[in-house]
């Protein structure tokens, strides 16, 4: 007899402000809050800044939240995206 289990991640509901880290593959976000300003002015660097819209492109398990804006996809480790506010857009 096989088990199968799913392990549902919730889509982040509209309105709803959540961080970098439990967004899920494909979403559009837009960046709401970056509290530490070094990583603000690192992020400013690679070209974003609260207000910014990006999409994830992939959600490493106990890795890196992968997004992308322009081309451009950027690698952002786990606790880093723990603390970057986000919405949907």
């Amino acid at each position: 007899m096989r088990m199968v289990v799913f392990i549902i991640m919730p889509y982040i509901m509209e309105g709803k402000k959540v961080h970098l880290d439990q967004v899920r593959k494909g979403q559009v976000i837009r960046i709401t809050g970056i509290p530490n300003e070094l990583t603000r002015v690192q992020a400013l660097r690679l070209g974003i800044a609260e207000g910014t819209v990006i999409t994830c492109r992939e959600v490493v398990p106990a890795g890196p939240v992968v997004v992308a804006r322009n081309k451009q996809e950027i690698a952002i480790g786990r606790n880093l995206a723990r603390t970057i506010t986000v919405e949907p857009f």
